[in-house]
């Protein structure tokens, strides 16, 4: 029995979603293997609701394979329609890197664009520490310091 019961009203908007997915995994003539519960598993992680496609002619077969997928990793069924089944389960809540305080590190994420525009953009990854700055052209520097006012400068 799987962990999560959805209502009609709930299950019928999962459908809706996912009338225009394409399926995400494909079980061939061997069937349920360990490899194949691992991927669906992992496509669950990632997206949530997905379609399965199952190569089988069997309609108990495919019940079959619907039922233990959606037990086996506490996911909801929410439809089988023809060779195809789409299942969900909620995306777990990833573990942030980023800190809030300030002058933690933080993650930044620099997008150089192509001078065609036939080309895909750059993505980068940056970990900026409390004292940089990020400048212009994705360059990390060392953040200057704060120019407060010259009678506190005097003082000092």
């Amino acid at each position: 029995m799987p962990a999560i019961q959805l209502n009609p009203a709930q299950r019928k908007e999962k459908r809706s979603e996912a009338h225009h997915l394409d399926p995400v995994v494909l079980i061939g003539a061997d069937g349920m293997t360990p490899n194949v519960v691992k991927e669906v598993d992992a496509a669950l992680k990632a997206h949530g609701l997905i379609k399965v496609r199952v190569f089988s002619d069997d309609r108990a077969n495919r019940e079959g394979i619907f039922a233990s997928l959606c037990g086996e990793l506490d996911a909801a069924p929410i439809q089988h329609i023809g060779k195809l089944l789409v299942i969900w389960r909620p995306i777990p809540e990833k573990e942030s890197e980023e800190r809030d305080s300030k002058g933690a590190p933080r993650v930044v994420k620099i997008v150089k664009f192509s001078k065609s525009g036939n080309h895909r953009p750059q993505v980068k990854k940056l970990r900026v520490l409390g004292n940089e700055r990020v400048a212009q052209g994705g360059e990390i520097k060392r953040a200057k310091r704060r120019i407060t006012s010259v009678k506190k400068l005097v003082q000092d």
